[in-house]
Parts: structure tokens; sequence; C-alpha cells
């Protein structure tokens, strides 16, 4: 019989041994105490004294189908399914392979899919019916930080552009229509490129063209010359790089360190009706998460298995090489990335901080896909599920942070911090839609 979900009970010796910690381990020491007594604290009361729904932690679906999108940050969901960890929490994760976000956003909410590998922002916007018909929607988790890119096509490295300062300065002196791509209009890749290039005094909106095509297309498209550059996940990047048609101009890390990405997303009409099984959802995939980032060597055998055809279906080294940290840009230029795509960071990659979805919010706004100001906070309170995240955190034993809010630096040097005015940073910045 496949366990049920339980909460974890605190260890008395592992916290007696964090309490023993050098100071130099601060926010090791900090986490790994969360992790034992005081996690209890902040899980939902309800699950503290046992009451889960119509008194059982067994899941309502013994089944559940997942979507994703050809792309390594899907990793995790396949890994909880190939390794068997879903069976720990008494459900059968049957990944299903889509073939575009506008695809995903569909399925999930007609109820064809259960929950989805998918864009944070696109969930938002289906939340506010942007981008699509608007339905209640959930983030259960969030599934990796870092690990996307902007490319540019080789043809503007041959007119001497390397980065967004010379690219700047190419558009400036040769006046035509540049064209770039996103992979959906309210998605991280699409925030991430009009970010990126506003910080590079390029109106994303004015300047240039924006298109929106599916990530495993990308590649394809800028090979016939559909596009000056394109901003999507791993491994399209890399492979770019590797078929000679692109070099990686920034790597989204470098925008924003540790930024949120893909969540594993679902209606809140699904997690109404299926709270265990939410739960034991999450509780896999964070096993999952916690697999991937123990190793090197758990790290390739990822790669391995999402390299098949049935998944990302490109070379293995594509993928592994940039999960592993070694970049190379193109055009010359190696290095070793402490910042790459991570999938748990002791429990800090999976949270859903209620901040990062705020901020994708300002952005929608920043950019014209929002006509008004959100009520920023109780957008981000309804729709990211922390209080499931917290009980499959104790169940899996995974730490958490001390506040749902974070603040970050970006690219440009403007600190986003949710605690402040979220409306007088969205309209604060220079560059902006309907901006002249």
């Amino acid at each position: 019989m496949p366990s049920r979900l339980k909460i974890a009970k605190p260890n008395v010796a592992d916290n007696a041994a964090a309490d023993r910690a050098p100071a130099s381990h601060g926010r090791r020491r900090a986490l790994a105490t969360l992790a034992g007594a005081s996690v209890m604290t902040l899980v939902d009361p309800l699950v503290r004294s046992g009451a889960w729904a119509a008194g059982s932690d067994a899941p309502e679906k013994a089944e559940v189908r997942i979507g994703f999108i050809p792309l390594t940050d899907c990793a995790s969901v396949v890994m909880a399914s190939t390794l068997g960890l879903d069976k720990k929490y008494g459900i059968k994760i049957t990944p299903s392979k889509e073939a575009s976000w506008a695809a995903v956003r569909d399925k999930l909410v007609n109820g064809e899919l259960d929950a989805a590998h998918v864009l944070y922002g696109l969930v938002y916007g289906v939340q506010l019916g942007i981008g699509g018909p608007r339905k209640d929607m959930a983030v259960l988790m969030n599934l990796n930080h870092n690990g996307q890119a902007i490319t540019l096509s080789q043809k503007l490295a041959e007119k001497g552009v390397k980065d967004g300062a010379s690219l700047k300065a190419l558009m400036t002196r040769e006046k035509r229509e540049y064209v770039f791509a996103q992979t959906f209009p309210t998605g991280t890749h699409a925030m991430w490129l009009y970010y990126w290039l506003a910080a590079n005094g390029i109106n994303p909106m004015q300047d240039a063209k924006a298109i929106t095509v599916p990530p495993p297309q990308m590649v394809a498209n800028m090979r016939v010359g559909n596009m000056d550059g394109f901003c999507v996940g791993e491994p399209w990047g890399a492979r770019a790089i590797a078929d000679k048609i692109g070099f990686t101009a920034e790597t989204t890390q470098a925008i924003w360190k540790d930024h949120p990405e893909k969540v594993l997303g679902t209606t809140s009409d699904f997690v109404q009706k299926n709270p265990n099984t939410a739960r034991a959802m999450v509780a896999a995939v964070l096993e999952a998460s916690k697999f991937i980032d123990a190793s090197a060597s758990n790290r390739r055998k990822t790669a391995e298995t999402i390299a098949a055809k049935s998944y990302v279906n490109t070379d293995m080294d594509i993928i592994l090489d940039r999960m592993l940290g070694r970049y190379s840009n193109g055009l010359g230029k190696t290095w070793d990335d402490p910042d790459s795509m991570k999938f748990y960071q002791d429990g800090l990659a999976n949270y859903p901080f209620l901040s990062d979805g705020m901020w994708f919010l300002t952005q929608q706004k920043r950019w014209g896909l929002l006509k008004d100001h959100p009520d920023y906070l109780a957008v981000a309170r309804q729709v990211n599920r922390i209080d499931v995240f917290k009980q499959a955190a104790a169940a899996a034993q995974v730490p958490l942070p001390k506040s749902d809010f974070r603040t970050a630096k970006l690219i440009d040097g403007v600190t986003w911090d949710a605690a402040k005015d979220p409306k007088a940073y969205a309209d604060g910045f220079k560059i902006k839609a309907g901006a002249l």
C-alpha cells in the first residue's frame, strides 16, 4: 500500500545539531531549524490538528495528469514520475507533453490537465483574464530558479552586436523592424525579454516587434530568419549556439539572481475538490527537486532522462552543460555560473513567495497588459497557495523561509520590494507601454 501524506514530526536530534552549527552556516542553520520543531507553527492550524479533507489524508485522485513543455525545467515533474516518488504519496503522476503554452492554458482551464509545469505569469494572466479566458487559478509551488537566456542571431553578431549596449547602438544606427520572440504574452520569457531590452534603453513596445513562438520552435524560426532574438528556457539557448545560428547575449539570472520561473499550476477548483491530491503532487515534486539538486551525478541522470524523445527530445549534452552551470556564449566566452538553474536550494527555489507573484503583476501593468492596477497583495494571496505548500513541505521534510516576501535588485539597479508601494514601482519605470 502506498504511504499516505503525513506531517513530519520534529527531529530533536537534528535541531540540536543545527544549534551547534558554526555562524558561517547561518542561513542553512535557520532553514534546518524551521524544518524541525518550528515548522509546525507555520502549517495551517487545521492541518496541525489532523483535520484533513473528509477526515482522511488519502488523495482524492489516484492518477494525475500534469502537462509540460519540452524544457529543462520540466525535470522535477518528469523525475517525480520516472523515479516513482509519486507512489510514496499515494498518487501516479502522468506527464503530458504539450505543444505550446496556449495549449497548456486551455487544457488547464477546461480540465483536460489536472496541473502543469507552466509559466508563472501565465497563471496570473488567466487569473485576471488577460492572455485568455478568466478563471481562478492556483500556484502550488515554484519549480525552479534561473536558467533561461536571451539569444541573439548570428547575423547580429556579424554586425558587432555582443550584448544589450551594442544591440542598442545597432538599432539606433540601422533603422529597420527588429523582431524578438517570447513564448507567451503574459509569461516569464516575455517579462525577462522586455525588462532586458528596457534596461538597455530599448522600448520593446515601440522600438521593436514582439512575436510569440512555442519554445521547441524557437531555434527553427531563428534559422530561417524570422527573428533577431528570443528569450526562452533551456536547452534551446544552448541548442542555438550548438547549431551556430545564435549566441547568448544575457542569462536571465544576470537580470535577476534567483528569479522565479516555472510553477506547478492548476485551477482553484482542482485544489478545492482535491486538496489531498494537491498536497501529494507538491510533496512528490519536492522530493524530485531534492534529488536533482543533490549531486552532479543526479543532474546527469536527470539530463539523460529528460533528453528522451518523449520529453525534451534533444542531445543530452545540450541539456547537461547548462544544468551544471557550464556556460559558453557562442562568441568565445566560457564560464562556470554559480547561479545556473536551481530546482531545490534547501526549499528556497520552491517556495511560492507572494512577492514573486506581485512582481509579475507589476510588469504586466508596466507593459499595458493590465489597464488598471490590481490589488497586488490580494491577488497574490488568492493565487499562491502557501497553505498547500507548507503542508506538503512538512510531509516531505522541506524547510521553509521565515517570510512570504523577498527583495531583489535587478539588472537596471532598481530594487523590488513588495512591502513598499507596488503601484509606484510599476509606474516608476521610464521605459514602459505608452511612454514617449
